[in-house]
């Protein structure tokens, strides 16, 4: 009987599969956000609020279906989308410097961010502008 001697993971090994794991999370958001952009723009910018996100998935839906009209819906209804999720980038850090705990900071900045996306589609409708 032989005995095949193996190593134990490696902290090299250890980031390379944390790499990877982030690497196909991201283009699975990619991925998620061409495809739901190809039939429902607005989504598609709603989901692709973050500035990278949208950069990658405006190429991946301009490769996925090269439509300037939906191209020009998604980017201008990103634009709006973007503006109502900054307060969340403020209300955190200044919740953290109070000494409120991450994760709390973190959900009522989700929180005001979900409740300003719905004020943007809900001033939008009111200023005839369709997201």
């Amino acid at each position: 009987m032989t005995m095949i001697a193996t190593r134990p993971p490696t902290l090299h090994s250890h980031c390379m599969w944390y790499f990877l794991a982030k690497a196909l999370l991201s283009g699975v958001i990619v991925a998620i956000v061409s495809e739901v952009a190809k039939r429902q723009p607005a989504l598609g910018a709603l989901i692709a609020s973050l500035p990278l996100i949208s950069v990658l998935g405006m190429i991946w839906l301009w490769r996925g279906k090269p439509d300037a009209a939906n191209m020009a819906q998604h980017s201008m209804a990103t634009f709006w989308y973007v503006l109502p999720s900054l307060p969340m980038f403020l209300l955190i850090p200044a919740l953290l410097s109070r000494g409120w705990s991450f994760w709390i900071a973190l959900g009522l900045g989700c929180l005001l961010t979900v409740l300003l996306y719905s004020a943007m589609i809900w001033a939008a409708g009111r200023l005839g502008f369709d997201l």
